[in-house]
């Protein structure tokens, strides 16, 4: 065969295979935005303030399976029914939340006090986890306690580890209410290098509005990190589309 047809024969090829791929990128485009509207509309009817909806994948393309990212502020409950109503989308795959919860929940709610908490609690009772002055970097004193910490949260790995950071009323609410945050996921990500599985490990911070019981909001012992480790019973999730699967 002379050699200028092959070359044409191979041009066309790849013009028609560059015009698929264009077309399936643009066709995956419009799904995606088709989806970020029906779930930004199901949010917004579940009472999802604040919630959004990414239909992004780690590698930057389009993708059916969202992760829901939330600014604050929501109960469980509003978390699970938010959930639900995107899970039940039609074309959506899987769904999870940015924060750590990795399986959204798509019918009722239970919580199960874990005793966990009772041993961790325990460990926190004559120790505080304590951070360098004004800063969210961990005292090198505090890194046995949270050895010790994640040896106690371990026997309940699959239970959501709730961490909430406080700080004492000195200082502006808002700058407390960043610190606390970036305390919480400092300790987050301290509990994951020893070994804790992150997507069980929500983190947050509440400023200086949740004193404890007792002390003036100002005292110096209100700095601190609580934990909260809660049982979730099974629950129905969405199907998520395995490449390859029947």
């Amino acid at each position: 065969m002379p050699f200028r047809p092959i070359i044409a024969i191979v041009a066309g090829a790849l013009a028609t295979a560059a015009m698929a791929l264009a077309g399936a990128t643009m066709s995956a485009h419009e799904i995606q935005a088709g989806l970020e509207r029906q779930a930004a509309a199901a949010i917004a009817r579940n009472g999802g303030t604040g919630v959004t909806a990414h239909f992004t994948s780690p590698s930057g393309w389009p993708s059916r399976h969202p992760v829901l990212e939330s600014r604050g502020g929501l109960d469980e409950g509003t978390r699970a029914e938010v959930a639900r109503a995107v899970a039940e989308i039609p074309g959506i795959g899987g769904v999870r939340w940015a924060d750590g919860e990795a399986r959204a929940q798509v019918e009722g709610i239970e919580y199960t006090p874990m005793h966990c908490q009772e041993d961790v609690d325990a460990l926190l009772r004559a120790r505080t986890v304590r951070f360098e002055q004004s800063r969210s970097t961990i005292d090198r004193a505090s890194q046995q306690l949270l050895d010790e910490v994640a040896a106690a949260l371990r026997p309940c790995l699959g239970s959501i580890i709730a961490i909430t950071g406080h700080t004492d009323s000195s200082g502006t609410e808002p700058g407390n209410l960043a610190l606390s945050r970036e305390r919480a996921e400092a300790v987050r990500q301290a509990l994951i290098a020893r070994g804790i599985p992150g997507d069980g490990l929500r983190a947050r911070g509440v400023g200086s509005s949740e004193p404890v019981e007792g002390l003036a909001p100002a005292d110096p012992a209100n700095r601190r990190i609580e934990f909260s480790v809660i049982a979730t019973e099974p629950l129905e999730i969405a199907p998520v589309d395995v490449p390859g699967a029947r």
